[in-house]
């Protein structure tokens, strides 16, 4: 179970990141930062393994969220620099959740509840179907309208399965 933790504001600097290995992975990986409008930044590192929610182009200016491992080490710096797990880019016409979610399909932080209809599309990173049933797992829940109880329930659009 990933302790997903999140961070919102808006691209203001997309750069390469260099691993410090010349000619292994050149321009594969990118340096984001992202500002929140209080002052706070923080730069994403985001590799060929990062999932961007629906695989879109980020660019300067775009108002994000970017999920990292809240238990993985993390260098001393200022800003915080924080590997990139999943990158979303704000949308008004859905709501994503990236969370631990168990048995009751309720999310580890108790906020959201999942009620599964036949026409929720259970799929992996890929994209290929998924067949289990995505109960005791990290998920991406792209859902719209939820409702005002806690925990907050929802049928969701699309569920990505982070093996």
């Amino acid at each position: 179970m990933t302790n997903f933790y999140s961070f919102h504001g808006t691209v203001t600097m997309i750069n390469d990141f260099h691993t410090g290995q010349p000619g292994i992975g050149e321009g594969c990986n990118k340096l984001i930062s992202v500002e929140n409008g209080l002052g706070a930044i923080v730069n994403f590192v985001v590799s060929p393994a990062t999932y961007f929610v629906d695989h879109v182009l980020i660019t300067v200016g775009d108002r994000v969220t970017g999920y990292y491992d809240g238990d993985a080490p993390a260098i001393l710096i200022y800003p915080p620099q924080y590997q990139a797990l999943v990158m979303v880019k704000d949308s008004p016409y859905q709501n994503v959740k990236v969370d631990y979610f168990n048995s009751n399909f309720v999310s580890s932080d108790g906020q959201l509840q999942l009620n599964i209809s036949p026409y929720t599309q259970v799929v992996l990173t890929n994209g290929q179907l998924f067949s289990k049933t995505p109960v005791n797992r990290n998920l991406i829940v792209i859902y719209g309208p939820a409702t005002k109880s806690i925990p907050a329930q929802t049928t969701p659009y699309r569920i990505i399965v982070l093996c």
